[in-house]
């Protein structure tokens, strides 16, 4: 049997449905966005935690080598569902002007994306974590399950459901944040199945996993229990040398910075911690074999969560499947962030004596794990260096027309998502509306279709947290942590930022910081519009 001729068939019916008019031809469209999940813990990045379900998509679909985020949680969302910088919409700290930051509520033009679509027609559903302004169904949603307690994966004891506050969930209430998040999402589209057929939808599903604390199910945890016991240089790269034989294109793995620690200091906390943790990524050898053991259990805790998340997309696309809506459904993965560096104990705090990953411990990755699980970039979340920036983005759509399998290594940024989806759903583009601010995103249809096209050599990326600032123009990029000098880097050729060559071309260092700081202003300004 000839393998084109099912999905030509499937492709003339969505076709003879738009000109019959018994069924939308326009597409499902799905976001699942991960938190703080490190640029290489996929399998198909590179990884040796089991993710079959997100790898069957990259097998299927297209798969980005140099997508950007904003290097934390809420800028990133911000961006993700408005298709402006954070600072534009006042979602990230604007030097000077109050009311901008986490919280930070946005200009009345910077609505959210679920809003465009409900007023092209289609149903939409927040499954997770939110952290924006405002509230879900306010903001667009039909339907929303937002889990506000980041710090407790067992028994939160902050979520709402459509907006109406929930009761604490009980310890012996058998919860876990990831499964209550899928479950949500299912819910929502078996309500859709029965009740909106004629109508596409959107699901936007936010994980808060990975992100700390480290707390994961016992059965999950015990199928890594063994695995990371070679440390974190070993296994670094060992991920590394997977990303060269699957055409990840970076020529050079990053120095590990043994300096580093996290971007903020609690040392009461950490000797809260226990004598087994360590602050830096040190030469794992240098460990005792106590420390070896403790930092061992901690990343399995990290891969279970990863685990249980790949487990749980799978369970949203098996529904969308027995909805018989998987050919015509757009399915992007990214993750909000680079993996965190980040050491604290907040939430129910941590006992000393609870098992790793349990709901009585309060464990983060730290950066020994957090270099390993950014392999083979510089740097963690936080910090605008590759590490930071850098999201794995899957994207799968059977009816699209996407080149199966394919590497797109062209730059594009998390701002590109809403131009994109607002395309196919033919709804009006940003760029057509009346006193709608210009966007910095643009479509990425056609790289999905054809990921070897040339890149636009007008394009910028532009980066600012926490006094963290870069530009990338082209292949090449400026970029300085907070209180450092700026560094310039050639990316094609330096990926891993470890050959600064500022003093080598200092006109084009000086061109781009200028560069730089004149589209700060303008998102400045932006930031200062009702």
């Amino acid at each position: 049997m000839n393998p084109v001729r099912p999905r030509f068939f499937v492709k003339w019916a969505l076709f003879w449905a738009c000109v019959t008019g018994w069924a939308d031809p326009r597409p499902n469209l799905v976001i699942i966005l991960a938190d703080d999940m490190g640029y290489a813990d996929l399998g198909c990045y590179g990884s040796e935690i089991h993710t079959p379900n997100l790898d069957r998509l990259a097998a299927n679909g297209v798969r980005f080598s140099e997508f950007y985020n904003t290097a934390r949680c809420w800028p990133s969302r911000a961006a993700l569902l408005t298709g402006y910088y954070a600072q534009a919409v006042r979602r990230d700290q604007v030097p000077g002007l109050p009311g901008t930051g986490v919280q930070g509520v946005r200009p009345s033009w910077a609505k959210l994306l679920p809003e465009r679509l409900q007023a092209v027609g289609y149903r939409t559903y927040h499954s997770g974590k939110w952290h924006l302004d405002g509230l879900p169904l306010q903001n667009g949603f039909n339907h929303s399950y937002s889990l506000n307690d980041h710090d407790r994966y067992f028994y939160p004891k902050q979520h709402t459901k459509d907006d109406v506050k929930l009761p604490a969930v009980e310890p012996t209430a058998g919860y876990y944040a990831t499964v209550a998040i899928a479950d949500h999402a299912i819910a929502c589209l078996q309500a859709h199945e029965k009740e909106h057929t004629s109508e596409p939808f959107f699901s936007f599903v936010a994980f808060t996993s990975p992100h700390f604390p480290l707390q994961a199910l016992p059965e999950d945890i015990a199928r890594y229990q063994n695995t990371y016991q070679a440390g974190w240089d070993q296994l670094r790269a060992e991920r590394f040398a997977r990303q060269q034989k699957i055409g990840f294109g970076v020529q050079a793995l990053s120095a590990t910075e043994r300096d580093l620690g996290p971007p903020y200091a609690f040392p009461k906390l950490l000797a809260q911690l226990g004598p087994n943790e360590v602050n830096r990524p040190v030469l794992w050898a240098s460990l005792t074999p106590s420390q070896q053991s403790f930092q061992a259990a901690k990343m399995a805790v990290h891969a279970a969560m990863v685990d249980r998340m790949d487990h749980e997309i799978g369970r949203i696309l098996e529904q969308i499947q027995n909805m018989e809506a998987e050919e015509n459904t757009l399915v992007i993965f990214l993750s909000d962030n680079g993996a965190s560096a980040e050491m604290m104990v907040r939430g129910d705090g941590h006992h000393a004596d609870a098992a790793a990953g349990s709901a009585e411990s309060f464990l983060c990755l730290g950066p020994g794990w957090s270099t390993m699980c950014n392999t083979p970039l510089r740097r963690h979340k936080t910090w605008v260096h590759e590490g930071g920036i850098a999201t794995p983005l899957i994207a799968y759509w059977p009816a699209g027309l996407l080149k199966q399998g394919a590497w797109c290594h062209q730059p594009a940024h998390i701002v590109d998502i809403v131009p994109t989806l607002l395309e196919l759903a033919k709804a009006p583009a940003l760029s057509t509306l009346s006193q709608q601010p210009a966007t910095p995103g643009q479509s990425l249809v056609s790289w999905w279709r054809e990921p070897a096209s040339p890149t636009l050599p007008s394009r910028t990326f532009w980066w600012l947290h926490e006094g963290n600032a870069a530009l990338r123009v082209g292949d090449y990029k400026v970029v300085k942590a907070k209180g450092d000098p700026w560094a310039l880097y050639q990316l094609k050729t330096d990926r891993a930022e470890q050959h600064d060559l500022s003093a080598q071309d200092p006109q084009r260092l000086q061109a781009m910081t200028a560069e730089w700081e004149r589209q700060a202003q303008e998102y400045f300004r932006l930031a200062k519009q009702k």
